[in-house]
Formats: C-alpha cells, structure tokens, sequence
C-alpha cells in the first residue's frame, strides 16, 4: 500500500513533540497506557449503555517486551479503532478520538433526561485522559518504528497503521483473532552514547515507570514477569528436625532454586484520594505518607479534600514531623505530585505551593488539567493557580486548627518549620505578612514559654505602646544584656529571638497590631517616670566633659557616648541609631557581600556603677581614659556578641591595669 503523508503542520508538530514537548523520554509509557485505558473507557461505557453490547473479557492492559526483537508492546481489549478511525486519530497528529468522545457524552448527557439505568455513568465520571493523537507521538522519542494493530468493537475486520516517523504512514488489512483492541508496537532505537533503549524492556524499569505514573490507572496491568524463587520439596532426610512448609533446614541439605514465570499486576488501582474519607483511618494515612514519601516518621497532620466549582480537583496534603536534612539546602526539591485522573503530570510541582509551605508533602489529582502538557503551558495556566491558591488556604487553616486545638503538636512543628515561615515573610517584603505573622511563635522570657504575637499583645503592661524583643546567638546570650536585666526587673516581658532571620523580618512584619516592635537595645526605649527622667538629664549636664572625652578617646567608633539608667549591674553597652541594629550587623557580616555593613553604635554608660567613678577620676589623664574607654567598649561589644576591634590592643590595656 502506497504510504500516505503527514500534513506540513502535522510535521512540524511531530516534530515539536518528539524534540521539544517532552524533554523526559521515559513518560512515552505513561501516554501509551493512557491511551489505552481511555479505549477500555470507552468500551466500558458503551456495555453500560447498549443493552445488545457483549463484552469479550475483562477489561485489562497488557505490557509485553521482546528483548530478542527488541520490541515493546501495549495491548487492550478496549474499544478498538476502525481504518477512518487510524487515519484520523494517528494521521492527523494532534487529532483527539479521545476529546471528541468525551465532548460528545458531555453534550448527549446535557440533551437528554438522566438514565433510568443506575450503572450509567454520569457525565462527570467520563474521565477518559489523554488525547491520542498528541502523546501517542512521544512513542517517537524511543521507537523508530511503530505499528498499532487495531480492531474496532462489533467490526470483524482488523487494520495495521504503520509508521517511521516523518516520512508518513500506512494504513493497511490485518489479521486479530482475538476479538476488538489495539495492539501497540513500538520498535525501539539502537543504544546511543547518552541513552540505552533497551533498558525500557527490562522488567525492573517497567515495573518502575508504571509505579510510578500509572499506579492509579482504573485498569490491571499485566505483564508476564520472571522471578527466581527458593523450589519446593519434601524433606527425605531421616533427621528428627521440625520442618515447616515441605522445606529442611538440615546443614546437609543444599536449597535449590528455580525460575518462574508468572502474570502479574503492576498498578494498584484505587487512589487513596478518591476513596470516602470516611472509610479512611488514621492508619491509612499514615502508611501511605510513609510508603509514597518514603518517611520514616508519621505525619503531624493530613488534609484531605475533594474540591469541585472553577477547578476541581482532589488533594491528600501531608505536614511531616521533621525537617528532612536537606530542608534548607539549595538542593532540596519542593512541591507536589500533579495527577490527571490518576495520572502522574508532574513528580513535583512547585508551583503548587508558595516557598514557605515548600515543607508540605502530598498530591493533587485533577481532571481539569490536560495531561498532554508542557511544565511551560502548565506553570501559565489558569487552573494551576487556582488549586495553588485553594491549597494555600487549606494548609493555613490546617496550621491555624492545630496551634488553637492541639499545642504540643505545632510547636513540634514550629520547631522543625517555623523559619520557613518567617523567610516567608522577609522574602515577601511583607506581602505575606498577614498570612502568616499568627503562625509564629516566640519564647516569651516572663513565661518561659512560646507564644504567638496575639498572646503577648494581649498581655501588655500599662502604658507600654510597644512589642520588646532581643535577638542573640542563644537565649543565654541575650539574658546576659544588662538592657534584658533591667526591663525584666521592671516587670516588662520580652521576646527572646535567637535565628538570623528574626530581626530582618520584623522589619518586614512592620509591628503588629498597631504596635511596633522594639529592641532592647535600641537607645531609645524610654520606660522611666519623670524624676527618674530628670535625674538622668541632670548627671548628663554634668559629666558632659567626660563624656565627649570618651567619644574622642574611642575615636569615631561610637557615634555618641550618653549616660543610661537601664544597664542594672553593668558599667557599660552598646546600643544602636539608625534602621540598622548591632544584631543585623552581626548577621551581615556573615554574608560574603555584607562585611561593610555597620550598625551607628552608642555607647552607654552606667553612672551608677563604680567603674564610672573611676572613669572621671582620670579624666584628666588623657592616655589613661583612652586605655579605660577602650576597655569599656571592647567589654561592651563582648556583652554584646560582637568581635573585638583589636584583641591584643585590649589585652594589653586589661595588663596594664591589672599591674598598676
């Protein structure tokens, strides 16, 4: 028969397919069985609808590969296709048999009155997948060659189309004796320096691709799979062992092996996602998290929902019990499986969820999704942001539910997520703030405790306007502050923060609840009542000369020098001017491109304290009050976490005075 040709455009998308669309040459099995369950759709609808329809069999799929002719089949006994049938739905590439059914059943049951026959199908369940004509081409990224031999429900005549690609088609008479279905063929390439072919013929990768994108397909799987198993025998031996299950386990007897070759079936089924949550148990939760994600630990929590309006879809969302090693590593991979009606899309899609909930594991499984897409059409469509969006809302719900209902169990996973949270909102600049600032959780140093930015508003002293935090390396650190000393004595609480992110995203989070977030060592927290005020303006007027003397002597490594009346038992801190504080210095200074950031630092002195009489005892003595301010602000950038200007400078200065 003369071979007929491809249309030009057909061409060029043949081309786009086989070359561009799919860049993972290994979901052409995933497209074909798709296909194939659709045909097994369609049978099963037309033997619930035509009383006079007789089926052959069950409805099944069939894999069989030939290593020795280094041929992949995909058979079923589904629908079949007549000649007009292959011509169409193969020769006009991106011709869709499998669209126009399922847009024909939609319109028929839109036009009649509902079945009286309760095993009709409604129209929402023809959830036939894919459209034949676009994945079946990806088959060209493996194969070569290709035949799919095919014979039509209710028609006695087979038909073999045939094809190498570019250069057209035949379609031509066949024989199948064993009743309708198609019979697909794929003759795959010879073994490149980048990719081995055969390898999609042995049994541990089928085994593998179908576990892995069509599980879920409604339909068994079978492929005819050789094991070696332990042979079984009666023991002859006169020893007086116990022996179970007709096997010895005599020293003296050797096992013998033998090989099996046996039918199998390699998809499970049944989603987990559309069974009745109310048949459902903890249990199976848990094991199929453990099971599909490969976690060792069980889920905190699980978020089951079947969503139907704009988009519909089905989700199982999982929040882990621990932060994989990785979590916050450039190599960690988030998002979720995406499905189409069973079928695996996407391993992870990561636009399924915003960045801060990268932490969250599971799957979502949607019929409005095509599942003959590219990753750059899916990351564009409409659909996909509205499940992303619909799945955001879930997730917060689900956190908000367990830190109101069970709090032992959020803090455990504040404590393995929590930061994801709050890079969340520094990384938004603040646009996420609202979603997620009554997630936190931060330990309150009067209870001793953790507790969200709503419970220590709540419990604000009288008169204090604003939200008191201090960041340190630890909370031991911070405690050490003789600003901390001195608001804990007065009866204030304060928010201990001790991660990197904290002080940046608080500048983010821009106060809460109309009160601001304040530093302790900030040097303008200001809780004294007015005689207190006045005592400390008066000493200031005072000592004014000594003062700008220490700022001189510290040349230009302070800003300014001023009295304090809030450093308790300390001689002397820093506190900070200006947007930038000595935490976020710190943190700078770690970054590769942050070192030159400083802080405006004062320093403070307690006029109170001894070392302070000492001070303008020498006052006078310009080498001696340049060795004590240099002294007092190397104790203070100690105290404060910070690194010494010049540690050997400030040893010798300790020396000297030691031996005076």
């Amino acid at each position: 028969m003369a071979k007929k040709q491809f249309k030009t455009e057909s061409k060029r998308l043949l081309d786009l397919m086989i070359n561009s669309v799919y860049t993972n040459k290994e979901i052409f099995l995933r497209e074909l069985i798709s296909n194939a369950s659709d045909a097994l759709d369609k049978l099963h609808f037309k033997l619930l609808t035509d009383n006079s329809a007789a089926s052959s069999g069950n409805l099944e799929i069939r894999i069989v590969p030939d290593k020795e002719n280094r041929t992949l089949s995909i058979i079923d006994n589904g629908i079949g296709m007549t000649q007009d049938e292959l011509e169409t739905n193969l020769g006009t590439i991106a011709k869709s048999g499998t669209l126009a059914f399922r847009s024909a059943m939609q319109k028929k049951t839109e036009g009649e009155e509902a079945s009286e026959d309760e095993n009709a199908p409604a129209a929402n369940e023809l959830e036939v997948i894919g459209q034949f004509g676009v994945g079946f081409y990806s088959a060209f990224m493996v194969a070569d060659k290709i035949t799919v031999l095919s014979r039509a429900y209710g028609s006695n005549e087979a038909n073999i189309w045939e094809s190498t690609g570019l250069d057209g088609y035949t379609v031509s008479p066949a024989e199948k004796a064993d009743g309708c279905g198609t019979v697909i063929t794929l003759h795959l390439k010879a073994n490149g320096e980048e990719e081995r072919f055969d390898r999609y013929l042995e049994t541990y990768t089928l085994r593998e691709l179908i576990k892995k994108y069509s599980d879920y397909i409604r339909y068994p799987i079978k492929m005819m799979v050789e094991e070696t198993r332990m042979k079984e025998h009666e023991c002859e031996c006169e020893c007086e062992h116990d022996h179970e299950d007709g096997e010895c386990d005599c020293e003296h007897k050797e096992p013998e092996y033998e090989t099996v070759t046996e039918e199998q079936t390699l998809n499970s089924m049944v989603p987990l996602w559309r069974r009745n949550k109310a048949e459902l148990t903890d249990e199976d939760y848990n094991g199929f998290y453990t099971d599909k994600f490969h976690d060792y630990e069980e889920p905190l929590a699980h978020i089951h929902s079947c969503t139907e309006g704009g988009v519909t879809y089905n989700s199982i969302l999982f929040i882990p019990a621990s932060a994989p090693y990785n979590y916050f590593s450039k190599n960690y991979k988030r998002g979720l499986q995406l499905y189409s009606n069973g079928v695996m899309i996407m391993e992870s899609c990561e636009d399924l969820l915003p960045e801060y909930f990268g932490f969250v594991k599971g799957l979502v499984d949607s019929s409005d999704i095509s599942l003959n897409i590219s990753r750059e059409m899916l990351q564009q469509s409409r659909q996909l942001r509205a499940i992303a969006s619909g799945l955001k809302k879930k997730i917060k719900a689900e956190l908000e539910k367990m830190l109101e209902f069970d709090r032992e169990k959020y803090e455990k996973f504040f404590k393995a997520f929590g930061l994801s949270l709050k890079y969340g909102i520094y990384e938004s600049y603040g646009m996420e703030a609202e979603n997620l600032k009554d997630l936190l959780l931060y330990k309150s140093a009067k209870e001793d405790k953790l507790v969200t930015l709503k419970e220590y508003a709540a419990r604000l002293m009288e008169n204090q306007t604003e939200i008191y935090y201090a960041c340190g390396e630890s909370e031991e650190m911070i405690k050490a502050l003789p600003q901390y000393k001195y608001l804990i004595g007065k009866g204030y609480d304060v928010l201990l923060m001790t991660e990197n992110v904290d002080e940046f995203m608080l500048r983010m989070l821009n106060g809460y609840d109309g009160k601001p977030f304040k530093s302790i060592t900030d040097n303008d927290i200001n809780i004294q009542d007015e005689d207190e005020k006045k005592a400390l303006e008066q000493k200031q007027t005072e000592h004014a000369e000594l003062l700008e003397a220490v700022k001189t002597a510290l040349d230009g490594r302070v800003k300014e020098v001023r009295l304090s009346a809030r450093l308790s038992d300390s001689p002397a801190a820093l506190t900070s001017e200006g947007p930038l504080s000595l935490e976020m210095e710190k943190v700078l200074a770690e970054m590769p491109m942050g070192g030159g950031a400083k802080a405006e630092r004062v320093l403070e002195l307690n006029p109170d304290h001894p070392v302070f009489e000492a001070l303008s005892r020498v006052k006078d003595d310009e080498a001696m009050l340049a060795s004590y301010a240099g002294i007092l602000y190397g104790q203070a950038q100690l105290l404060a976490g910070l690194k010494l200007d010049d540690p050997t400078k400030f040893a010798e200065s300790l020396n000297a005075l030691l031996v005076k």
